[in-house]
């Protein structure tokens, strides 16, 4: 007993198939894709050597801190406000000029801030900062 004839088998297919053709046709795109960026860099050429130096050291940072007091702290070392500017002078004349970042608390009177940005400009730096501290909640 048999579920087809045997005439089905003889008869011409009217339709192609168009699957292994689109097949074929994506892998061929594939390979075209991965292989025209290799043949453009594929270019012989005599480059010229050259000798390279040494970057510019980046420069220091100082930090220059303000207390709820009115106190002067360089790099966490207390200072007096008389040798603020002679410090500040010392190290404008300093190659290259070290960056200046101010600290200043929350509660301290913007007034000794203020002096502490004059003697800077007085003195010569050129690069100064204001470090302060992000708000509960906030993203970097």
């Amino acid at each position: 007993m048999s579920f087809g004839t045997q005439d089905n088998a003889d008869e011409v297919m009217n339709e192609i198939n168009m699957t292994p053709l689109v097949d074929v046709m994506l892998v061929l795109l594939i390979v075209f894709i991965i292989t025209v960026p290799v043949m453009k860099n594929a270019v012989n050429i005599d480059l010229p050597r050259a000798a390279a130096k040494a970057q510019d050291p980046k420069p220091l940072t100082v930090r220059l801190s303000v207390d709820a007091q009115g106190t002067y702290y360089w790099n966490d070392a207390r200072l007096p406000e008389s040798s603020l500017e002679t410090m500040l002078r010392a190290e404008a004349a300093r190659s290259p000029q070290p960056e200046l970042h101010i600290r200043g608390d929350k509660s301290v009177r913007y007034e000794k801030v203020a002096l502490a940005m004059a003697a800077a400009q007085r003195a010569g730096l050129r690069k100064i900062g204001f470090i302060t501290e992000p708000a509960p909640g906030e993203t970097q």
